[in-house]
C-alpha cells in the first residue's frame, strides 16, 4: 500500500527545521566560547601584565585642591600714578600632610628653630600651656584624677571630643606659673614656630615667617629642605602704600591673617587663615577684585594619605588693578592747604575745641571724587605731643551742621513746594513768634529790607529762609504769631533736601558711610523747622555737601560719587596699565523737582555770593582768574566731639560750598571746619581760604597737565611714578 504523500512532506519539513535549529545553537555556543575566551584573556592581561599599575592608580583616589599666594592688585590715581604697590619678600612656609603626627611637626619645628630667628611676641598663654602638655604629657594628665575623669565620662550626651576638651581644660587650669617658667628661650622659639605650623589646614601652605626673613636664613633653609618635610621657601608679597591717604585702606598682615569676625566668610571663599585681606576702605570694598585668583594645584594622595603627585589645575594671576578717580598730586597739595589753615586757625583764640577740617572736590557731571581731604589734630600717646594725622575717611563717616551753605536747597524746596517763586519778594526783618526770642539775619539786626532770592543768597538772609519754611508749613509770618508745626512740614523739607543728597547716604563706593543725624520732630518743634531751613538742626557729611552743590551745578541731577574709575587687568610690561576690564561711569540717583529756570536762578544767586557787592565770599573770590559760584555757612552748635568734658559747650562750625567754572562746571567742592571757634565776634576765614586755595590749585595743575600732556585717557595709559618718595609698609599702617 502506498503512503499518503501529505504525511511524507510534513516529516521532511520537520527534519529540516530541526537541522537548522541545531546549527544555530552550535553557532551561539561557539560565539559564547569566543567571548568568554576573550574575557579570560583580558582578565589575565590585566592581572598579570598591568596588575601593579592598576593597583597604583586605584590608590590615587583623593584629590585635594591647594591654594598658593599671588600679589594683590595695585592702585593708581586717575593719571596712572602708583598709589599702592606690592613689594616681594622672602617667606618660609610649612605644609602639613594628613598623616603627619604632632611629634613629627615638633621635630621639624626644633630643626627650624636652629636655622631661623622667630619672634615670640605672638605666643599666648594658651600656646604655652598646650606646649607644656606636649613636652610633659604624663605629668600633665596626672593632674586630673581618675575620679574626675570618670565623672566627666559619666555625663550623658557628651561626645569623645567634648570629654577630651573638658579634661584638657582641667589640665591647663592646673599648670602652674612655675611650670611654665621651665620653658627655656629655645623652647619658646620652637613654640613660636610650632604654633604657626599647627594653625593651617592639611595640604595648605602656612606661612611660618615672611617678615624680616634674612637672605642667609632663606638660603640655609633652602639648602636643607630635604631634611625638613613640608617646609618650603618661596616669595610673599608685602603691601606698600606710596601715599598716606587713609581712604586707600589697609590689609591684614600674615601674622594676623583673616579677622576673627570675618573668618567664616572668607574661609567659605577658599581663603587661607593667614591670607592678607582688605581691612578698611578701598582695600576692603574691592577685596574681591584686588585679591586675585590663586594658583590651584591638586595633591594626589594614596589611601594612606601620602602625596604621590602634584598637578597644577589653574595658573593663578594677580588681582585686578584699580584706577582711582583721585588726582594724587592735587590731593597732596590740598592736604598741605588744609593742614596749614587748620594749624593757623588753631593758633588763634577761642579754638580749644577745634581739631579737624575737611575738603571734598568732585566732578559734578560724573561723580568722580577728585580730592578727598581730612586732617585731624591728635595727641601722640607715645610723645604726648599734638600731631596732624590724615582723616580723609571723616568726610563720609562724620556729620556736622552746615549752616547757611544749605540755603540754596531751601530756596529750591520752596520753589518745588509752590510756596515761593524766583520773583517772590520777602522782607528781611527780626521775626518774633509767640514765646520766643526774635530771630534775625546777621547783617540786619533791627530794620526791614525787601529782597528777592538772589539777594537772600548773596547776603545770606536767615529771615528769607525762615519765612520760606513758614510758608511750607502753611502759616505765613505775622508778628507774635504762635507756631504750631504741621505733621508733614519736616517730611516735606527733609525729603526735598534728600533729593540733593542732604541727610541721606551718597552711595559712595566705600564702607561705613553715615547719613547724619536728624533732630526730633513734632508740633512743639516749630522753631527747629526754621533752624533746619538755615542748616542749624540736622547734620550732614562733607561728602553730602559736595554732592548737594554738584546737583545744583550740573542742572539738577544727583550723581553717585565714586572713588574707583576703572578696573584693569595687571600690567604685562610694567610700563603701561593693563587692559581695561570695567569703566565706572556716572550713575544718576535722582533728579530734583525743579525747573531749569529755577535752578539757573539759584545759581545766579550763588554767583553773586562770590561777586556781588554784599557777597559773603566776595573778599575771597571776586578777583579769581576763573568764574565760580558758591555759598558760605556758619552754624551755631553745641560741641559733641572727642573731648567729653566740653560736650554741650557753645561753638561755631564753618562751611563753604561751591563750583567752577560757573558757565560749565568741572568741579564742585565743600569745606567743613567743625567747632572752629567759641567766640561769635571773632572773625574766622579758614573755610573760605581753603576753598579759594584749593580751587586755585586745581586750575594751576590743570594748566600744568595740559602743558606736560598728562591725561586720564583710558585708551593707553602709561604707569607714572608716585608723586612722593614716601613708602608706608603694611606693618606701619594705622
Amino acid at each position: 500500500m502506498r503512503k499518503a504523500p501529505g504525511k511524507n512532506r510534513a516529516t521532511n519539513v520537520k527534519a529540516k527545521h530541526h537541522s537548522n535549529l541545531t546549527f544555530r545553537m552550535n553557532v551561539l555556543f561557539f560565539a559564547i566560547f569566543i567571548v568568554f575566551s576573550l574575557l579570560i584573556f583580558r582578565l589575565g592581561y590585566m592581572q598579570i601584565v598591568k596588575g601593579e599599575d592598576y593597583v597604583r592608580e586605584l590608590e590615587r583616589k583623593e584629590e585635594v585642591p591647594v591654594n598658593t599666594s599671588v600679589p594683590r592688585g595695585r592702585m593708581y590715581d586717575r593719571y596712572g600714578r602708583i598709589l599702592v604697590d606690592n613689594q616681594p619678600e622672602n617667606a618660609i612656609t610649612y605644609t602639613k600632610m594628613p598623616t603627619t603626627t604632632t611629634e613629627e611637626m615638633l621635630e621639624i619645628a626644633e630643626k627650624l628653630a636652629q636655622l631661623i630667628e622667630q619672634p615670640i611676641n605672638r605666643v599666648t598663654l594658651r600656646d604655652k600651656q598646650d606646649f607644656w602638655i606636649i613636652k610633659n604629657h604624663d605629668a600633665a594628665y596626672e593632674k586630673v584624677t581618675d575620679a574626675e575623669e570618670k565623672k566627666i565620662r559619666a555625663q550623658e550626651n557628651i561626645s569623645t571630643s567634648q570629654i577630651n576638651g573638658e579634661i584638657d581644660k582641667l589640665v591647663r587650669e592646673r599648670i602652674t606659673n612655675e611650670e611654665l617658667l621651665q620653658l627655656t628661650d629655645k623652647d619658646m622659639e620652637v613654640l613660636a614656630i610650632f604654633r604657626e605650623m599647627v594653625s593651617g589646614y592639611n595640604l595648605s601652605p602656612q606661612i611660618i615667617k615672611s617678615e624680616n626673613v634674612s637672605d642667609s636664613e632663606f638660603a640655609i633653609v633652602s639648602e636643607r629642605l630635604t631634611e625638613l618635610p613640608g617646609v618650603n621657601t618661596t616669595t610673599d608679597w608685602k603691601r606698600l602704600k606710596l601715599s598716606s591717604l587713609a581712604i586707600l585702606g589697609r590689609t591684614t598682615v600674615p601674622a594676623k591673617g583673616i579677622p576673627k569676625e570675618k573668618l567664616n566668610y572668607y574661609l567659605a571663599r577658599d581663603y587661607s587663615r593667614n591670607d592678607r585681606v582688605g581691612e578698611s576702605y578701598i582695600e576692603a570694598q574691592y577685596e574681591d577684585l584686588l585679591q586675585g585668583q590663586k594658583t590651584v594645584v591638586k595633591n594626589i594622595t594614596n589611601k594612606k594619605g601620602q602625596v604621590v603627585d602634584t598637578v597644577t589645575t589653574y595658573e593663578g594671576k594677580p588681582g585686578n588693578d584699580l584706577v582711582l578717580t583721585l588726582d594724587s598730586e592735587l590731593t597732596a597739595e590740598i592736604d598741605k592747604i588744609v593742614e596749614e589753615e587748620l594749624l593757623k586757625a588753631k593758633s588763634q583764640g577761642a579754638s580749644a575745641l577745634l581739631d579737624r577740617a575737611f575738603l571734598v572736590m568732585m566732578d559734578p557731571n560724573t561723580g568722580d571724587v577728585i580730592s578727598m581731604n581730612g586732617k585731624k589734630i591728635e595727641k601722640n600717646p607715645e610723645t604726648g605731643k599734638n600731631e596732624v594725622v590724615d582723616y580723609s575717611y571723616g568726610t563720609f563717616t562724620t556729620a556736622y551742621e552746615a549752616g547757611s551753605a544749605v540755603k540754596a536747597a531751601t530756596l529750591l524746596t520752596g520753589y518745588s513746594q509752590g510756596v515761593i517763586t524766583p520773583s517772590t519778594i520777602l522782607g528781611d526783618e527780626p521775626i518774633t513768634l509767640a514765646g520766643t526770642k526774635p530771630k534775625k539775619s546777621v547783617f540786619n539786626q533791627s530794620g526791614y529790607i525787601s529782597m528777592d532770592g538772589l539777594r537772600a543768597l548773596e547776603q545770606s538772609s536767615n529771615v528769607y529762609m525762615f519765612k520760606t519754611a513758614l510758608l511750607i508749613n502753611g502759616t505765613p509770618y505775622s508778628y507774635g504769631m504762635p507756631l504750631r508745626l504741621n505733621d508733614d512740614t519736616f517730611p516735606k523739607m527733609r525729603n526735598s533736601y534728600a533729593q540733593f543728597g542732604l541727610g541721606v547716604k551718597t552711595g559712595i563706593d566705600l564702607p561705613n558711610e553715615v547719613s547724619g543725624v536728624q533732630g526730633p520732630t513734632g508740633p512743639t518743634y516749630g522753631g527747629k523747622a526754621l533752624d533746619l531751613a538755615i542748616g542749624q538742626y540736622d547734620t550732614y557729611t562733607p561728602l553730602q555737601l559736595a554732592q548737594y552743590i554738584s546737583t545744583i551745578a550740573n542742572g539738577g541731577y544727583r550723581i553717585q560719587p565714586h572713588v574707583v574709575k576703572e578696573v584693569r587687568e595687571p600690567s604685562t610690561d610694567g610700563q603701561s596699565l593693563g587692559q581695561l576690564v570695567t569703566e565706572i561711569g556716572p550713575t544718576v540717583l535722582n533728579q530734583i523737582n525743579n525747573s531749569s529756570d529755577e535752578i539757573n536762578y539759584v545759581k545766579q544767586g550763588l554767583r553773586r555770593v562770590y561777586t556781588g557787592a554784599n557777597g559773603t565770599a566776595k573778599r575771597y573770590f571776586a578777583n579769581a582768574p576763573y568764574t565760580a559760584a558758591g555759598k558760605t555757612g556758619t552754624a551755631e552748635v553745641m560741641y559733641y566731639g572727642d573731648l567729653r568734658q566740653y560736650r554741650g559747650q557753645y561753638s561755631l562750625t564753618y562751611t563753604h560750598v561751591g563750583f567752577a567754572p560757573y558757565e560749565n562746571p568741572e568741579i564742585a567742592y565743600a569745606v567743613v571746619i567743625p567747632w572752629a571757634s567759641t567766640n561769635p565776634r571773632q572773625p574766622f576765614s579758614a573755610n573760605n581760604e581753603i576753598a579759594r586755595r584749593a580751587v586755585d590749585k586745581y586750575f594751576e595743575l590743570k594748566a600744568k597737565y595740559n602743558t606736560e600732556k598728562v591725561t586720564d585717557s583710558n585708551v593707553k595709559q602709561p604707569i607714572l611714578p608716585a608723586i612722593t618718595q614716601d613708602k608706608i609698609g603694611e606693618d606701619e599702617q594705622k
